[in-house]
């Protein structure tokens, strides 16, 4: 079968999703773009601002973008193509879309209020601080498997890594000449886009080549000021910036795929036990996580997009929109690897060692066919995936201080409340797994935790649209599915890691284990508990 087609195929599909799915959930939530939004209402300068949907869209579609969808579905190929496809449309257009949409919408209506504050409104502060405390051991987990994943790319691209700092330095400026100066979002953009290219060229003639070890503490670093500083002055220029690296990046994959015209060498099914992955159920909905749900983009939707969403009606294409257009992402990682042989791909992850990598050498040569040379490919595709992880990274470690934030609000630990500890605090925790760990022993737990967070937002919603008296069958039948799933990975997990006396990930999986459970135990509780929901709560308020 040719790529090409199974692309198009998957596009068109997702396209049609978004227009109709994607209008029925708008419905469903009661979408009002005359209802004023948290970053109005509550507006600092610093955290909720105002923030034109193209900008805002630049910051989430590449924050949640990041690696996952390159990652996952590259590692769950080893089942076959076809279902890591199949899980990729059906998941992002009814779990995953659903779950950003809903998420992001349910923290607007609450004032832009973290799901943690939303699940502490219908479950109580017992429930909120399980929450928190789950989300703050999956985040801490997403930092030091994506500060590795980004320290190998720079080890094995270090033009990347040049061009990478470069562009922090442009993100600055172009933060400060918009927010301070109020130069028009065009010409600002050019000038960024002109300088972003020039970095790039700076990168290719100067890599600068460094340890992995001498990255991982540089990227911590950057974490920590990217968590502390002011959003307008690196975190939202720089994803916005970078998203024009992206949307790059997908058009010239997709040009080269199309000139290309690359036959699927591996096959479509390979059986359901993989020696390396185990049972094809549960493990291939934990592998692949972003391309079609991810618990950490509820954390996004409700911990920096919603203070900045200027209108509701701009949520279906800033969330749902983000989703399926990561989809498209994680296919055409698909189409990366899907023209060698089973055999091919083995050999290339053994050399490269992690899949970023090999997805730059595949995109690479398919930009190759168009022009550029395949060298350049690769280094840019390098470049541009690590940037989109870095994205991801500083995203996380705000998100983690957030998270530790509410948590000493909420147990009156006055301390935590501090931004600098409650950043530095996560990232203890990220250092020593990225010192100390690698991708592929941390991504399993990774994703059944990411994956549970989902579980855990979805059933946040629900509470939500019944305690308003709302249809949530929509949420409902996802949640549910996610639960199975997840738990059904834990313990997969824990029985895996005793066995191969991995007692570290084993208890690890036994407490998220329990977690998932008392959670789930008190969402069903809440939800036939009767409540009078208060104006701003009610999904008609």
């Amino acid at each position: 079968m040719n790529f090409v087609t199974l692309m198009l195929i998957c596009g068109v599909i997702l396209i049609i999703a978004y227009f109709t799915y994607g209008k029925y959930l708008e419905r469903r939530l009661k979408i009002d773009g005359s209802r004023v939004t948290p970053a109005h209402t509550l507006y600092d300068g610093k955290e909720y601002i105002p923030t034109k949907t193209p900008v805002l869209i630049g910051h989430h579609f590449t924050t949640i973008a990041g690696g996952g969808p390159i990652t996952g579905p590259i590692a769950a190929i080893v089942f076959g193509w076809l279902p890591a496809v199949l899980w990729i449309i059906i998941g992002s257009i009814f779990v995953g879309g659903t779950h950003d949409y809903a998420s992001l919408q349910a923290s607007v209506r609450h004032k832009a209020k973290s799901i943690g504050e939303v699940i502490k409104e219908y479950m109580g502060r017992r429930g909120q601080l399980m929450f928190l405390s789950f989300s703050i051991a999956t985040l801490i987990l997403i930092v030091g498997v994506f500060v590795i994943l980004v320290a190998n790319t720079f080890v094995s691209f270090p033009g990347a890594a040049t061009a990478s700092l470069l562009f922090i330095a442009v993100a600055i400026l172009f933060g400060i000449l918009i927010n301070q100066v109020r130069m028009n979002l065009i010409l600002a953009t050019t000038l960024g886009s002109v300088a972003m290219a020039l970095s790039i060229w700076i990168g290719l003639s100067f890599p600068i080549e460094l340890s992995a070890t001498s990255w991982s503490l540089i990227l911590i670093v950057y974490a920590y000021l990217a968590s502390v500083l002011p959003v307008w002055f690196l975190l939202q220029p720089r994803d916005y910036l970078n998203s024009f690296m992206l949307y790059f990046l997908i058009g010239g994959a997709f040009l080269g795929l199309l000139i290309a015209r690359p036959t699927i060498e591996m096959p479509a099914f390979t059986g359901f036990y993989n020696e390396t992955l185990g049972f094809l159920f549960p493990i291939l909905f934990i592998t692949i996580a972003c391309g079609a749900i991810s618990g950490f983009h509820s954390l996004v939707s409700s911990g920096t997009t919603s203070k900045q969403l200027a209108n509701e009606k701009s949520g279906r294409l800033v969330a749902y929109g983000s989703m399926l257009f990561e989809a498209f992402v994680a296919i055409i990682a698909i189409g990366s690897v899907a023209y060698l042989t089973m055999g091919e791909f083995s050999a290339l992850m053994t050399q490269l060692n992690d899949p970023i990598s090999v997805f730059s050498v595949g995109i690479g040569y398919f930009m190759s066919t168009w022009g550029m040379p395949v060298q350049a490919g690769v280094t840019f595709t390098a470049l541009a995936a690590s940037a989109f992880l870095m994205t991801t990274l500083d995203s996380a470690t705000r998100l983690m201080r957030y998270a530790v934030t509410e948590l000493g609000e909420s147990t009156n630990v006055s301390f935590l409340t501090n931004k600098h500890i409650a950043t530095v605090l996560g990232l203890i925790g990220a250092a020593i797994l990225a010192l100390t760990g690698t991708w592929q022993t941390v991504w399993p737990l990774f994703g059944a935790a990411n994956q549970m967070l989902g579980a855990l937002a979805l059933l946040a919603v629900t509470l939500w649209l019944v305690k308003t008296k709302s249809k949530a069958l929509f949420v409902i039948i996802p949640m549910i599915f996610m639960f199975i799933v997840t738990t059904s990975a834990l313990l997969v997990m824990l029985y895996t890691n005793f066995m191969s006396e991995n007692y570290l990930l084993a208890i690890a999986s036994f407490i998220l284990f329990i977690m998932c459970v008392f959670l789930g135990i008190e969402g069903a509780r809440s939800m036939t508990k009767p409540s009078k929901p208060t104006d701003s709560t009610n999904l008609n308020a």
